[in-house]
């Protein structure tokens, strides 16, 4: 069932309500996070065969070579003549993080929504779905003025606490022309590398402007012990201009005049956006992360389940 049976015929296409948030609830139910592949550790709501450093003690055998020594079990070593090895098991929740970015460049589209309306439309189903799953939840949402992190929960409030933070997130004011500064993006994959925990599901809705080196290193960190989805948000605007002629772009408080004429601008235009999504590609390829397109115009329902898979009800 598409996102809009979901949402009040008033929805906004440039801000987001914790009421339209929460009715989301019912559509996540059909997104199948447990399809995701998990790059480093088997986690979720099962115990899975993978026996490393983890958080549920499960046997001591004995010690091996190639063992870490840091699992020795002392306690039965000391009465044994033989060296043992803690055997772990992961936590039953996996840990599901969803980062969102509401800075100025993501207010912005020229058809359906704007980006950040549909990021967080698609967060707020990954939140649903997360508990529906029963996974703990958490994440960051950040823009250009405020950083908001939430710690991993379990249940319903971990979800509502979510979509609160994201409906009530100060950047929503925030409406100006975006600056180059990469310092909120940057700032943001840091603290996820902080706070991810290796085993989470990670996600990050994003344009992904100002993508510094910084900000790559961090990230690519991240990845290295986690699973991690990119959500490359854009307009139809931003991947090629319209036809020749002279277009106004209008806001609440601003207007920009473009003039599509020439046609060598039309082709570095095209070709400045294509080479953005390849440094992207080539990133998200280099370090495993996946990558999903998600247009201002598509359907985030429908996109999340083409990517994750669909649970039947």
């Amino acid at each position: 069932m598409a996102l809009l049976d979901h949402l009040p015929e008033d929805a906004s296409p440039v801000s987001v309500s914790q009421s339209g948030l929460i009715r989301l609830n019912a559509p996540a139910r059909a997104i199948a996070l447990d399809v995701v592949r998990v790059n480093s550790l088997q986690t979720g709501a099962y115990v899975s065969h993978f026996r490393g450093r983890g958080m549920e003690f499960d046997e001591s055998r004995p010690y091996q070579p190639g063992d870490d020594p840091r699992s020795i079990d002392w306690r039965v070593t000391a009465r044994s003549t033989t060296a043992y090895t803690k055997l772990f098991r992961e936590e039953r929740e996996r840990p599901v993080l969803v980062v969102v970015d509401l800075r100025a460049n993501m207010h912005f589209a020229t058809r359906g929504c704007f980006k950040s309306v549909n990021a967080s439309r698609a967060a707020a189903l990954l939140s649903w779905a997360a508990h529906h799953r029963g996974d703990r939840l958490g994440g960051l949402i950040f823009g250009d003025t405020t950083h908001r992190e939430l710690k991993p929960r379990l249940g319903r409030q971990a979800a509502l606490r979510f979509v609160h933070q994201l409906a009530e997130h100060p950047d929503w004011g925030n409406r100006y022309l975006a600056s180059d500064d990469t310092e909120p993006l940057t700032q943001a994959m840091s603290s996820l590398r902080r706070v991810a925990r290796p085993g989470s599901l990670v996600v990050v809705l994003s344009d992904f402007l100002g993508f510094s080196r910084g900000a790559q290193s961090y990230l690519s960190s991240v990845a290295r012990h986690n699973e991690v989805l990119a959500v490359f948000l854009n307009d139809p605007l931003e991947r090629q201009l319209p036809p020749p002629g002279r277009y106004r772009l209008v806001s609440n408080d601003n207007e920009l005049a473009i003039d599509t004429v020439a046609k060598a601008a039309r082709k570095d235009y095209r070709e400045a956006f294509q080479a953005r999504t390849q440094e992207l590609e080539a990133f998200c390829k280099r370090y495993g992360v996946h990558l999903m397109p998600l247009s201002t115009e598509d359907d985030p329902v429908t996109a999340l389940q083409t990517a994750l898979g669909s649970r039947r009800h």
